[in-house]
C-alpha cells in the first residue's frame, strides 16, 4: 500500500512529501520558540527549509534526468526519512548550504556523460565544489568527483583538467573580496576549517548512538543491494551509478575527518543514498518486500528523529 502510493510522480505526492517535511521541520524547531522574536530569525528558518526542499528536488531532477529512477516519488521520499535520522541538521545553516552547492555539482557531472557542454559542466562543478568548500570546507574532496568524471569521459583533452584549477582560482578571488568586504581573518578562518579530527566520541545520549548504527546499517544494505545488482543494469547507466556511489563514500569521509563531528555530517550521504534506496525499491521484486523495506526505513527514521529531540 504505501509503495504504491509513491509509485508515481504526481503533484500531490510532491505536496504530500513538502509537507511532511514542513510538519517535522516545525516540530523541530517549535522546541525553542526564542526565534519568533527577531524577523531576522523568522527570515532564517524559512531560508533554510526552502534550501532543503530545493536539495531534495535536485537529488529527483538528477535521479530522473539521468535514467537513475523511473517517474516516481521514491527518491524525495526516501531523502525526506534520511533527514529524520539528524534533525539537528534543521538549525545547521552552513551545511545545508554546502551540500545545496554539492547537489548543484552532482548535476552538472551525471550529466557529463552526455557528452555535451562538457567544458562548461566540469568548470560549473568544480565552482560549485569550491563555493561549498567555503560553508564547510572538506565538501572540497568531492572535487575528486570532478577527476572522477573526466576519467569516465573526457579525460583525452587535456584542457579538461585544468578547469578546476580555474574554478579554483576564481572561487579563491570571490572569497578573498568577501573576507575583505566583512574584515574575516582568512589566515584564521582557513587554520580553522582545515582541523582533522577522526574520533567518533561526540555523541551524548545512546540514542544518537542508536540512530548512527541504525543509519549505518541501512546505507550498508542500499549499498549491497548496489553493488549485486549494477551489473543487471543498462549499461548505459552504469557510470552514472559509479559516480553516485563514489559521492556517497566521499560523504562518508567527510563525516569521518571533519572537526566539529555531528550527525548533520551524514547530510552528505543523504542524496546518493536516496538515489540507490530508489534504485533498490524499483527492481522486480515482490511487492511484500518493498512494503517492509519501506516500512521498516519509515519505523527508522521516526524512532530516530523523536528519540533525538
Amino acid at each position: 500500500m504505501i509503495t504504491s502510493i509513491f509509485r508515481k510522480s504526481t503533484p500531490l505526492n510532491f505536496s504530500l512529501v513538502v509537507i511532511l517535511m514542513l510538519v517535522f521541520f516545525s516540530i523541530y524547531q517549535f522546541q525553542d520558540l526564542s526565534w519568533v522574536n527577531s524577523f531576522f530569525s523568522i527570515l532564517n528558518k524559512a531560508g533554510l527549509f526552502c534550501f532543503v526542499v530545493a536539495s531534495v528536488f535536485i537529488t529527483d531532477f538528477v535521479a530522473k534526468k539521468n535514467g537513475l529512477s523511473k517517474d516516481s516519488t521514491y527518491t524525495i521520499f526516501f531523502y525526506f526519512l534520511l533527514l529524520l535520522f539528524s534533525p539537528t541538521i534543521f538549525d545547521n545553516t552552513n551545511l545545508i548550504i554546502s551540500n545545496f552547492f554539492i547537489l548543484l555539482a552532482l548535476r552538472r557531472l551525471i550529466s557529463l556523460q552526455s557528452l555535451k557542454a562538457s567544458k562548461e559542466k566540469i568548470f560549473d562543478a568544480s565552482l560549485w565544489i569550491f563555493l561549498a568548500a567555503l560553508f564547510h570546507f572538506w565538501s572540497i574532496i568531492f572535487i575528486v568527483l570532478v577527476f572522477i568524471s573526466i576519467i569516465f569521459h573526457v579525460s583525452r583533452d587535456y584542457r579538461n583538467w585544468m578547469l578546476p584549477f580555474i574554478a579554483f582560482f576564481i572561487a579563491g578571488i570571490m572569497f578573498l573580496l568577501f573576507a575583505t568586504v566583512f574584515n574575516l581573518n582568512v589566515v584564521d578562518y582557513v587554520l580553522k576549517s582545515v582541523k582533522i579530527n577522526f574520533k567518533i566520541d561526540y555523541f551524548t545520549t545512546n540514542y544518537q548512538n542508536g540512530a548512527l548504527s541504525i543509519y549505518a546499517t541501512i546505507a550498508l544494505f542500499f549499498l549491497v543491494s548496489m553493488f549485486a545488482t549494477l551489473s543487471n543494469r543498462p549499461q548505459l547507466v552504469h557510470t552514472s551509478f559509479k559516480k553516485i556511489v563514489a559521492s556517497f563514500f566521499i560523504g562518508v569521509l567527510i563525516f569521518l575527518i571533519s572537526s566539529n563531528k555531528s550527525s548533520d555530517l551524514l547530510v552528505f550521504t543523504f542524496a546518493p543514498l536516496a538515489i540507490m534506496a530508489t534504485s533498490h525499491i524499483e527492481l522486480p521484486q515482490l511487492k511484500l518486500k518493498q512494503e517492509m523495506v519501506l516500512f521498516v526505513l519509515i519505523a527508522c527514521g521516526l524512532f530516530a528523529f523523536f528519540t533525538q529531540l
